[in-house]
């Protein structure tokens, strides 16, 4: 009996391990030998309630990759993509990356999509001298440690939080003219923080109020309490800088309790989930967005996903086709598929990217000069208005 149930945990763990590592089996990249081939990773939430980004960012990665391996692959080698689902959580992502490195031997990470996770992975990336390019983290600390020295291992293809709030804060203030704002943040998330922070601080400077600010902690699902105190404050405009489920919660509840204040939110607001969850509270809403979803330029590519996976492209899925392509061009100007190589090269990379021109700043490893997207939500579209830049 004792060798059975021996034998019955021993499948039992096998079986488990089989499971938990079904969404890192090679995604694209063919049958190359080992010798033949570029092994990069990804992490990212393909469960929880940023799944739909998620799922969005592996599929967009995967099909890019399978058009470079088409056209010939990267110094002559096929590419392989190993992927992990952090579920969300920081944990997971620090786990994630500690297997990419050790076990899968990966020559560079992508993703994740939000900052937390983002930030607790430099660790693991020093140790094990592997470059991350994150795709839609915002926070400064992604990149700069507390001292303003870099992180030499971390970088990003998007804006980051000082200048995502103080975009919205400046056109808040100087092209719809509103003098008094509302904020309510999610005082759990350091994406929802930072932005906050630089709204606030922008919109003050200009000579604004703000008038109330609320909080509420991720996974409510009831702000009507602070929604009410907002309402009394009687603000023009309310700035949200949280994600699309949340956004949509608290926007119908705001439309029920009367409030009839626009509504203003940041990256974390474009998704089809959130038009279908709440498009009348948000109509006449704006966003501060990476790109403009309606630009010809952006079509061929949108047309492709869709094609392909029969569904719309999320924003996460512009950002990691660009974080790719960054990864690439980095592997290109080292001539190297050696990890630390690519990382060093990663620090001065140039690359042309569907959001916009991406010139990795050494000093920061952030993209230098890249203008933001004033998205308005108008008959459940996303309708761009005009680039605009933080000053």
């Amino acid at each position: 009996m004792k060798k059975i149930t021996t034998y019955l945990l021993l499948i039992f763990v096998l079986s488990t391990m089989l499971f938990a590592g079904c969404s890192s089996q090679p995604s694209a990249g063919g049958d190359a030998a080992e010798s033949d081939t570029i092994k990069i990773g990804w992490i990212g939430s393909l469960t929880g309630d940023q799944a739909v980004w998620g799922t969005c960012e592996f599929d967009t990665l995967k099909m890019v990759v399978e058009d470079a391996n088409a056209a010939g692959g990267l110094l002559g080698k096929q590419i392989e993509v190993i992927g992990y689902d952090t579920r969300g959580d920081a944990t997971e992502a620090v786990n994630a990356v500690k297997r990419l490195t050790s076990q899968d031997k990966v020559v560079a990470i992508l993703g994740p999509n939000a900052s937390g996770q983002a930030i607790s992975i430099s660790g693991v990336l020093e140790q094990m001298k592997v470059a991350n390019i994150a795709t839609v983290a915002t926070n400064p600390k992604v990149t700069v440690n507390d001292d303003g020295s870099v992180k030499p291992y971390n970088f990003r293809v998007c804006f980051i939080d000082p200048y995502q709030g103080a975009v919205a804060a400046g056109y808040a203030a100087d092209k719809l003219s509103f003098t008094k704002a509302a904020i309510l943040y999610d005082v759990t998330s350091d994406y929802s923080q930072g932005l906050t922070e630089f709204f606030e601080k922008t919109f003050t400077e200009k000579g604004g109020t703000i008038v109330a600010k609320e909080g509420f902690k991720a996974g409510d699902v009831d702000f009507r309490a602070q929604l009410s105190k907002i309402k009394e404050a009687q603000p023009e405009v309310i700035f949200m800088p949280y994600y699309y489920k949340e956004v949509a919660l608290s926007a119908n509840q705001a439309r029920e309790l009367g409030i009839t204040s626009v509504l203003m939110g940041g990256d974390g607001w474009p998704s089809d989930q959130l038009i279908e969850m709440a498009s009348d509270a948000i109509e006449g809403s704006f966003v501060v967005n990476h790109l403009d979803f309606n630009d010809p330029d952006v079509k061929p590519f949108q047309e492709q996903y869709k094609a392909k996976y029969n569904k719309n492209l999320e924003l996460n899925g512009y950002l990691v086709h660009d974080a790719f392509k960054l990864f690439e061009q980095a592997v290109k100007d080292a001539n190297s598929t050696d990890s630390d190589a690519i990382a060093k090269a990663l620090s001065t990379a140039k690359v042309e990217g569907i959001t916009g021109k991406i010139n990795i700043s050494p000093e920061t490893h952030n993209p230098e000069g890249k203008e933001a997207a004033i998205i308005k939500i108008t008959s459940g579209n996303y309708e761009f208005q005009e680039k605009y830049a933080a000053e």
